[in-house]
């Protein structure tokens, strides 16, 4: 499975990119679109279906994660979950935390019953509002993702980045937390 890519865009359509990487275009569909010739880092969800092999690119891995927990919603596509990630996935936290289904029914091929699916089967992964950070600092976010893929639950990890002052990287962030835990 592709999970990352790195190159320059060669190609520009309304809904995806096409990227060189290494001689090897690779048509991405993504959320914001990039200036033709500028390099760029993505995060990649390969969808593999019987008929195609899609790729979806993100800015951050917090986006990709909040993109593949969006899919794993019965009934919400990776086409409809791409469109929902265009306001942000802080946006997209703080409306499953508030419940607010109007913010969900907004986005096309959404209605009322899948935009309560989503806020029912996402709070308990996203946590409730009190647990979320929704500072829209990236490298928070990445911070705490990169916590929980070391075994810390998503309340450890966010008391502990938000127990130590914010570092310039990731990882000394997370060197700082791993300190924090240390005491």
């Amino acid at each position: 499975m592709i999970g990352y890519l790195q190159g320059e865009i060669k190609y520009t359509n309304p809904d995806s990119i096409i990227i060189l990487v290494n001689n090897v275009g690779y048509k991405v569909y993504v959320t914001k679109l990039f200036p033709v010739g500028s390099q760029v880092e993505l995060f990649i969800h390969t969808h593999v279906r019987e008929d195609a092999l899609n790729l979806y690119g993100f800015a951050s891995a917090s986006d990709l994660q909040m993109f593949e927990w969006l899919i794993s919603v019965s009934g919400i596509g990776p086409k409809t979950a791409l469109l929902a990630m265009a306001g942000g996935s802080s946006q997209i936290a703080k409306a499953i935390a508030t419940a607010d289904v109007s913010f969900f029914t907004q986005i096309p091929r959404l209605g009322k019953k899948n935009a309560q699916k989503i806020i029912i089967e996402l709070k308990n992964k996203i946590g409730g509002f009190s647990e979320l950070n929704l500072a829209d600092d990236e490298s928070t976010s990445e911070a705490v993702l990169a916590l929980q893929s070391m075994g810390y639950t998503l309340a450890e990890a966010q008391k502990a980045v938000n127990a130590v002052e914010p570092a310039e990287t990731v990882e000394k962030t997370i060197r700082k937390v791993l300190k924090y835990y240390g005491r």
